[in-house]
């Protein structure tokens, strides 16, 4: 068990240290694949009849692209997702593309991804499961929440009659979806946990 235990640790550094130093085309070709992954968890979703935001595995592909990719290449991930499904490929939740009252959200995955990715690549004591747990939270909860809400206010004012109020806001875009954020956060943190040596892999 314990020479099991040190492959494992091992292999687990080995793969963390070539995905920080590989190549540029294999970067690319990592977050293209990415990115191609959020399109498809971004069409598991639950509609809510009380809002225009669904429920949808996309911010555990977000959360996951920052272990996976680090801060850079995570966030040029989401950004070709998010920048593909604006100019008009069908990936975004519904097999939709363009502006929507989601689109807000699309800025948070960038954003979250870069963070994800800065923590796990440069702060190794922050790969403890309850650390983790506090960044995934943070991320899923605040990070991409703030633009999302911005956007989805703005665009539930555009629409309706001008009565728009934050808790209307909060309760369309944020209040149902916590406990879904805490449980995908839940699950990103014991995953990355268990992938993410506890050793520096950059030089």
């Amino acid at each position: 068990m314990q020479k099991i235990m040190a492959t494992f640790t091992q292999v687990r550094y080995d793969v963390f240290y070539w995905r920080a130093h590989t190549s540029i085309p294999w970067k690319i070709t990592s977050a293209i694949v990415i990115a191609v992954a959020t399109g498809l968890l971004a069409q598991v979703r639950f509609l809510l009849p009380f809002s225009p935001v669904p429920i949808t595995g996309q911010t555990f592909a977000v959360l996951l692209a920052g272990v996976m990719l680090g801060r850079r290449w995570a966030g040029a991930s989401m950004a070709f997702y998010a920048g593909l499904g604006l100019a008009g490929v069908p990936w975004l939740t519904g097999a939709t593309s363009g502006l929507s009252a989601t689109t807000g959200y699309l800025l948070g995955f960038v954003l979250a991804a870069l963070f994800v990715g800065y923590v796990v690549d440069k702060k190794p004591n922050y790969r403890s499961f309850n650390k983790l747990l506090w960044v995934m939270l943070f991320a899923s909860i605040v990070i991409i929440n703030v633009p999302g809400l911005l956007w989805l206010g703005f665009w539930m004012n555009s629409v309706g009659d001008g009565s728009v109020t934050l808790v209307s806001v909060l309760v369309a875009g944020l209040i149902p979806f916590l406990p879904g954020a805490i449980i995908k956060a839940t699950a990103a943190a014991g995953l990355s946990r268990v992938t993410t040596p506890r050793e520096s892999y950059i030089d």
